[in-house]
């Protein structure tokens, strides 16, 4: 199952979903559902904040995400939303938020969160995107046994020139881990290349 937190072309990008095949199951905010499936896939699940759906031993709910959710002309009404997957491991994909109230009480016994920790860009936005000091803040929050900063050193703008990447690709990850030894010091923090895994054991 593949889970959607919203339509930015940086979230949903169809092209990568096709390679995972048209009857792939995949969860989506509310409103995202029908283009979705205009583009060929035939298994999609829309859902709301405070949803749950059973995927064979998993439980996945929705909950919410600080961040508009748009894509236009295409997705016009739909939100962003974050989801909780429990089973023998219960993770927390954030998607793209910033705080909110009730981020504390998401999920309690936490095992591993997926934080975002930047934006698209060497701007974020205030409210839009958490950086590497308030993805800090929301690991207190959430307090999980393991934190993995996401959404940071993947896309480079062809603006920078290829030479030599800019900060905002290479320095969210380690400023991440070193503001929450500082806010949340029992979390442990695992930075990960692009394409590396993180085994957890149940």
């Amino acid at each position: 199952m593949v889970v959607v937190s919203h339509a930015h072309y940086d979230h949903l990008d169809v092209r990568s979903l096709w390679r995972l095949g048209r009857d792939v199951p995949i969860l989506v905010p509310s409103g995202v559902g029908g283009f979705l499936r205009r583009t060929g896939f035939r298994r999609v699940r829309e859902v709301a904040v405070g949803d749950e759906v059973a995927v064979g031993a998993l439980n996945v709910r929705a909950v919410p995400a600080v961040h508009g959710g748009k894509r236009l002309p295409f997705v016009t009404h739909a939100e962003a939303i974050g989801y909780v997957v429990t089973g023998s491991t219960s993770i927390y994909f954030a998607g793209d938020t910033d705080l909110f109230e009730g981020m504390a009480g998401l999920a309690s016994d936490l095992d591993v969160a997926l934080v975002p920790v930047w934006g698209w860009g060497a701007t974020l936005g205030r409210g839009k995107h958490l950086d590497p000091e308030r993805a800090a803040e929301a690991v207190r929050r959430l307090r999980p046994r393991v934190a993995v900063p996401i959404h940071w050193g993947t896309f480079h703008p062809i603006h920078h020139g290829v030479r030599r990447a800019p900060a905002f690709l290479t320095e969210p990850g380690t400023a991440f881990a070193r503001a929450t030894a500082r806010v949340a010091p029992d979390v442990d923090v695992r930075v990960l290349s692009p394409g590396a895994s993180l085994p957890l054991p149940p």
